[in-house]
């Protein structure tokens, strides 16, 4: 796509160099969202976006969905492989090859290690970006061969690890260790974000709940609105007995399931199963039933005050992101 006067400014950094976005700014997997028409419009706004491969009920879909994407954008994408312990079998490695059969050149992993898909990845030419939530974790991501790393800190929607270290710290204390891209994840909304994120090492950021929050966001209005009226204590960590941390936004569901896991004695999986299952959240999104089940946000509600297109939402993030390098803090430069 060419580039006119209206577009943003451009930021250069080693990850629009070797993922080839436009602007440093990504927009991981997100489960039940991650469909091809979201897809194209963040790709189109210059941003690295990912299908969700597990949104898809089965490989052959995914290919197909994949083909949607295509016709619809031509810009980069990825595809995102979220590989947790689940209540029935997942078939990881079948969702992969479909990905990689159909062309796709940039996948992205989280949860557990994704050592077993590094040769496969590797074979098809395709670049390999693993989600972590600690220090150990992002060395081990760069030793298997990933070629860059998102690092989650502890502020992110979804699963933040059992650490419990914000990206203040997080962040710089990866970027010290590891000599791969590092994109800063978790805590992202806009352009104050991005330069915080630059100015601590990272290569860009990654934003899911910000772009979860636009008009083209296949989900509920009401949805929408939830998060727009939120605030930063408006979320909720559950399954921490379990030592899988995940934070969802606070409703009576999260809440039942905080206090069985608090109860003397605890409380099994088939007893949380009902509460958390995935097909709720996708009810959820697609009926406006906020108590009907679960939903991933991070705390960077607090910094979400509208419901913009994406397209507006990445060009504000980068002008002000330029703004502030190029104006705020230049200005509080003094020479002797």
């Amino acid at each position: 796509m060419t580039r006119n006067v209206e577009d943003p400014p451009l930021l250069k950094t080693r990850f629009t160099e070797m993922f080839g976005s436009r602007h440093p700014l990504c927009c991981g997997g997100m489960t039940h969202v991650g469909r091809a028409p979201f897809v194209a419009a963040v790709c189109e706004a210059g941003v690295l976006g990912f299908l969700t491969a597990l949104t898809q009920p089965d490989p052959e879909e995914l290919q197909r969905e994949i083909g949607r994407l295509r016709d619809a954008t031509d810009q980069p994408f990825g595809v995102n492989l979220t590989i947790l312990p689940t209540l029935k079998p997942v078939p990881y490695e079948e969702y992969l090859d479909a990905a990689l059969e159909a062309g796709v050149t940039i996948i992205e992993t989280a949860g557990n290690n994704p050592e077993r898909f590094v040769p496969r990845i590797k074979a098809a030419g395709a670049l390999l970006i693993h989600k972590c939530t600690s220090l150990r974790h992002s060395i081990k991501a760069q030793k298997i061969g990933c070629d860059a790393i998102a690092i989650d800190g502890f502020e992110c929607a979804g699963h933040p690890g059992e650490d419990d270290v914000p990206g203040l710290v997080l962040i710089p204390v990866v970027v010290d260790r590891i000599t791969i891209p590092v994109i800063a994840s978790g805590g992202f909304a806009d352009g104050r974000g991005l330069v915080a994120a630059l100015a601590l090492g990272a290569e860009g950021i990654n934003m899911g709940t910000r772009f979860m929050v636009t008009r083209e966001a296949a989900i509920h209005d009401r949805v929408k609105e939830a998060a727009v009226q939120a605030t930063e204590r408006d979320t909720q960590l559950i399954l921490r007995s379990f030592h899988n941390t995940a934070r969802f936004f606070r409703n009576s569901v999260t809440q039942k399931v905080a206090e069985l896991e608090a109860r003397p004695g605890g409380v099994t999986i088939d007893e949380l199963a009902p509460l958390v299952a995935g097909t709720e959240g996708r009810r959820l999104f697609d009926e406006g039933d906020l108590e009907s089940g679960i939903w991933s946000a991070g705390q960077v509600l607090g910094l979400i005050n509208d419901v913009p297109p994406v397209g507006d939402l990445v060009e504000r993030i980068m002008a002000d992101a330029t703004a502030i390098m190029d104006k705020r803090l230049s200005s509080m430069h003094v020479t002797a």
